[in-house]
């Protein structure tokens, strides 16, 4: 780059392209979503009740915590304070680790009882056959459910690792009011 400033602007732009195709892929998931529940309402009401509303409460305590988490670390390297990055990137960082440990627990859970997304594999033992019996397509609630928790998961794995990068040099005082674009 020529410029600190068309640095700046190329990083904000592709960081800017990078959410807009964030948002067309959940965007096309979250259409799909709607599309199938509401041709398949009672399908989708029943895989829903037997997820657990508790560790989705978690799971959303810990996503929401960790934007403002992050955004403090942000404005940590605005400021050019080095310990309180290192701090803030690193609760960010187990906010994440505890999402990941939640899905491991929803997802061995529903493995455990035979419910499996994309497969013929897929055949509730008792503690869900019984609710599932009699639906139109019982699997594809859980198809979408696998598919949008684990794109969800994905991301969160890569950013755990783009994460785990600032924080190493963050600590070595790499980011500061001059630079604090990654």
């Amino acid at each position: 780059f020529k410029t600190a400033e068309q640095e700046f602007q190329a990083a904000k732009f592709g960081f800017w392209l990078f959410l807009a195709t964030e948002i067309m892929l959940f965007g096309g998931l979250f259409a799909a979503y709607i599309y199938y529940h509401d041709v398949y309402a009672e399908t989708f009401q029943v895989g829903g009740s037997l997820l657990d509303w508790k560790l989705g409460a978690l799971i959303t305590s810990l996503l929401l915590t960790s934007s403002w988490t992050m955004a403090m670390g942000v404005r940590s390297a605005q400021l050019s304070l080095r310990k309180p990055l290192v701090f803030w990137l690193t609760l960010t960082l187990l906010c994440a680790a505890g999402f990941m440990v939640v899905k491991y627990i929803e997802y061995s859970t529903k493995y455990h009882h035979g419910i499996f997304a994309f497969t013929q594999l897929f055949s509730p033992d008792e503690h869900y056959a019984g609710d599932l019996a009699g639906l139109a397509y019982p699997q594809l609630y859980f198809n979408l459910y696998f598919t949008m928790t684990g794109i969800h998961g994905l991301h969160v794995l890569g950013g755990m690792i783009a994460i785990g990068w600032l924080v190493w040099r963050g600590g070595q005082g790499r980011f500061h009011s001059g630079w604090y674009m990654p």
